[in-house]
């Protein structure tokens, strides 16, 4: 083809619903010189074939290739675009090229353009085409077996015996022959060839060989013309000249009309796939043609960029957010929360008003005991929380997990608040191997309310092994080698020698102003509490998580007790 003749286009255009747009793409290109090759499923109801023949009736350069039931993996989608890839070639013996593009495809930019681009490489197959092996992104686990096992089964209509059959021919080892010259390749079906490519590969000798052997390919549409292109061009650029956009799942991402600055800004030729109600991008593309047609190669790097991110979105999720649609499985999530958040364990017990003292000098969420039995107890105890959430017990222990990660996420503040022993416990672990959690902790410091509480002795005895049990566990969690939170642990023994310098340290950790803390909070009297844990120690309970205090360690809360 010499690179000063001009450029004919024709394309095939393969359709199965929505024919009213169908026909309005169709007219699109037929205006623009370019000759049409409409195929519409034999499924789709002949009224509405009926009617959009009348549509077109005036227009000399679009023509109906015979219709076939098509199926979605089948080899009927090639026979489809050879049908009409020959009668197009029959009927307008001037064309240099043919475009592959469906009904819901809209061109973006004037055809001239795509004219002015091809005339800069008349000799080119445009059309995406990668070996088997070297694909990446094929989705279902399938890449070389597509074309060394046979697929006689529906996989839309047959999914367990197609499964089955793959199974079957796996254990028994089977292969089949690949056609001797032919390599496997792999790309979009949308793709755009040169009359003498086309030709050559409709006309080849061998094609019935080639056909028998791609009618039991998994999905051929995607591997026919892209392995053949490769066995006759001279020059193939490996890409589409149409967007088509594929989510996690192999499905084409749907353009809405708010993408129409992001597709203005592609450059591309065509894009797929339009929702059908998208008005306003129908109105708006193609556009008008400028002072002359532009051969400016597309950018689509943005557009890809956009795509990528939210293929990544979807495949891994936000951190914190857990969807219904995606829950994921156990560590499996892509963050358990979405920002960092500090638990305080013990210095409720010790400073009666802490959480007030704490809120006046971090910039956070200071909350009460979140997950106390009775409800949580939201900063200023107001019965929502942040985020909508409600302080019922009830609400929040149906879905624990969700209640603390949906509290963390819905705010740019960040939350902490009180923990204990006598909390709810369900979620030490998940905290534990939570990165965003940062646990500050007084062991032994539900003691001190022990001290104060003026029970019997038995009643406090047999409560205090029920705490130092669950703190045990705890401990042991918290020293797990699966641990990721950053915990910092003191003995109530250690805490009490050096308030100050533990508070100073505290507040540093959260953000604060990192000078040394000279305003303490008021602090429980903790004289008698080595008397307090000798006479446990008597009554048979060992406190293990408490450090050393004098067992003479006489008070005034030591004379309660006696």
């Amino acid at each position: 083809m010499s690179g000063d003749a001009p450029i004919r286009l024709g394309t095939i255009m393969l359709c199965h619903n929505e024919l009213g747009i169908a026909a309005r793409m169709a007219r699109t290109w037929a205006e623009q010189e370019v000759a049409v090759a409409v195929h519409v499923d034999r499924k789709t109801q002949g009224a509405q074939v009926d009617q959009m023949r009348a549509e077109l009736s005036d227009l000399p350069n679009v023509i109906f290739s015979r219709r076939r039931v098509c199926e979605w993996g089948r080899f009927s989608l090639v026979q489809a675009t050879q049908d009409a890839a020959s009668a197009l070639l029959q009927q307008f013996p001037d064309l240099t090229h043919v475009m592959v593009v469906s009904g819901s495809c809209l061109p973006l930019r004037p055809i001239q353009d795509l004219r002015a681009f091809l005339a800069l490489h008349p000799n080119r197959d445009f059309i995406e085409s990668v070996t088997a092996e070297d694909v990446g992104w094929t989705v279902g686990g399938l890449n070389e077996e597509r074309f060394t096992l046979r697929f006689p089964f529906s996989y839309t209509r047959h999914r367990q015996l197609f499964d089955r059959y793959v199974d079957l021919q796996r254990r028994l080892r089977y292969r089949r022959r690949i056609p001797q010259g032919l390599v496997p390749h792999l790309g979009s079906q949308w793709w755009c060839l040169t009359r003498a490519t086309l030709t050559a590969i409709l006309d080849d000798p061998r094609r019935s060989e080639y056909d028998h052997y791609f009618s039991r390919v998994w999905i051929p549409d995607e591997s026919y013309f892209q392995t053949l292109a490769r066995h006759h061009s001279c020059s193939i650029e490996s890409r589409s000249l149409t967007l088509s956009k594929f989510d996690g799942q192999g499905k084409p991402y749907v353009f809405y009309d708010d993408h129409c600055q992001i597709l203005e800004e592609s450059r591309c030729f065509v894009a797929r796939k339009i929702w059908p109600l998208a008005e306003g991008l129908y109105r708006h593309f193609p556009r008008p043609v400028e002072d002359q047609p532009s051969p400016a190669e597309p950018q689509p790097l943005r557009l890809d960029r956009l795509v990528n991110m939210a293929v990544a979105r979807r495949n891994q999720g936000r951190p914190g957010l857990y969807m219904q649609s995606r829950f994921p499985h156990m560590n499996h999530e892509s963050g358990k929360t979405a920002a960092p958040y500090a638990l305080m364990q013990g210095f409720a017990d010790l400073f009666p008003d802490f959480e007030d003292w704490l809120a006046t000098r971090v910039d956070a969420d200071v909350h009460g005991h979140l997950f106390a039995l009775h409800g949580a107890e939201f900063a200023g105890r107001g019965a929502i929380g942040p985020g909508g959430l409600p302080d019922s017990a009830q609400m929040r222990d149906l879905d624990p997990r969700g209640f603390l990660a949906n509290l963390v996420r819905s705010t740019a503040r960040t939350q902490i608040w009180q923990y204990s022993p006598r909390d709810e416990q369900t979620l030490n672990w998940f905290v534990a191997t939570d990165p965003n959690a940062t646990q500050f902790v007084i062991t032994g410091a539900w003691a001190v309310p022990l001290l104060y509480s003026g029970m019997p002795f038995d009643d406090i005895r047999r409560v205090a092994a029920i705490l130092q049990r669950t703190e045990l566990e705890q401990m042991r969690i918290m020293n797990s080698v699966w641990q990721k939170a950053r915990t910092h642990i003191w003995t109530l023994a250690d805490f009490a020698a050096r308030p100050a310098g533990v508070l100073s340290q505290t507040l540093r950790q959260l953000g604060g102003d990192g000078e040394a803390v000279t305003e303490l909070p008021q602090m429980r009297d903790l004289q008698g509490m080595g008397r307090f844990l000798q006479r446990l120690r008597n009554a048979g309970l060992q406190p293990q998580l408490m450090g050393d205090f004098p067992a003479t360690d006489d008070g005034p809360a030591a004379e309660r007790e006696s």
